[in-house]
């Protein structure tokens, strides 16, 4: 196993996407961070916490809850409506981009004015027609390789390669 993040350079890159997400959406009213779970709903959770010092609206979490492995049934843990509001999915590690792909068409349906993505680490894998908008860490691995994220009390406490 190679360490590729550890706690401090994870929170340096959560800081400079929220700066960053702020910055993109300074026009917008407010925003919605829809999370995947199991990882991607604490990221979002931080992002959260982060953004008040720059994005001046109110921002909600919600939580999506999906089978990675086997994408059927998507849902979202809160019945709210997103219809012309700013929404940002978001995961942990961005791999092949079906995760995100199957995931999609429940945001979707619920008529956002637009929908971004956000990954904490994103893979040169695409198999699927995804582009993550903010990144924290690109890195190139072969097909055989995980990224595995490590969370505790809601913090990163590290990403390895395996």
């Amino acid at each position: 196993m190679k360490e590729i993040l550890n706690t401090p350079a994870a929170e340096a890159k959560l800081h400079r996407m929220a700066i960053e997400l702020a910055e993109r959406n300074q026009h917008s009213d407010s925003l919605v961070l829809i999370g995947i779970r199991e990882n991607g709903i604490l990221i979002a959770n931080h992002i959260a916490e982060l953004l008040p010092a720059y994005f001046s609206g109110p921002v909600q979490v919600l939580s999506l809850s999906i089978n990675k492995r086997d994408p059927g049934e998507v849902s979202l843990d809160k019945d709210i409506s997103i219809e012309g509001r700013s929404v940002i999915l978001i995961d942990d590690v961005a791999n092949s981009g079906r995760t995100m792909l199957y995931a999609l068409p429940a945001i979707i349906n619920r008529k956002p004015r637009q929908v971004e993505t956000l990954a904490l680490i994103e893979r040169s894998h695409k198999k699927f027609p995804v582009a993550v908008n903010y990144v924290g860490l690109s890195i190139a691995t072969t097909s055989e390789e995980h990224i595995e994220v490590e969370m505790k009390d809601g913090r990163i406490v590290g990403a390895w390669l395996k």
